[in-house]
């Protein structure tokens, strides 16, 4: 037991959730550059991974509400359709600090999984092409690599093209 507990204390949050939950994950990390202007295509490229395969962690304000959105590096979130998926009318992307402050995450480290409040969360369809995807695991330079459908049952994720190139 000692062990375990030695384990996690080391992990981020998001690490932490997936050891408890038993999900099989492999954890890639590589020398972040703080100047590097897009967080996620930085990892796919020291993972040596297409960056469609890399997701973004996306924190939107929906008509109030603050929602996970998880989409392709390699693209950009489409609010409308976040809107949409979740039953809402607008979306707009959430102010920097209260991401941040709601989740536990810094920006450009923020995980879908491990949050603070858990939020509503919707993963793009273009995830269930892989068998795995990469995404934050809560650090920048951090990356879990599990298969998307994992990540769909422990976010309780709607799953919708909320995604475009």
């Amino acid at each position: 037991m000692a062990k375990k507990q030695k384990k996690q204390a080391g992990g981020t949050p998001a690490t932490v959730a997936l050891t408890a939950s038993g999900t099989p994950f492999t954890l890639h990390a590589y020398d972040h550059d703080p100047a590097v202007p897009s967080y996620g295509e930085e990892a796919a490229e020291a993972l040596g991974v297409s960056p469609d395969r890399v997701f973004k962690t996306l924190v939107a304000d929906v008509d109030g509400e603050l929602t996970v959105a998880v989409v392709p590096v390699a693209g950009q979130l489409d609010l409308k359709a976040l809107a949409s998926a979740v039953g809402g009318k607008r979306a707009t992307m959430a102010d920097p600090a209260a991401a941040e402050r709601t989740t536990g995450y810094v920006r450009g480290g923020i995980s879908p999984l491990g949050q603070r409040r858990r939020l509503r969360t919707v993963l793009d369809a273009s995830a269930t092409t892989h068998e795995t995807i990469c995404i934050s695991a809560g650090r920048r330079g951090l990356e879990v690599e599990l298969p998307p459908t994992a990540l769909a049952t422990l976010t309780s994720a709607v799953v919708a093209p909320i995604g475009r190139s």
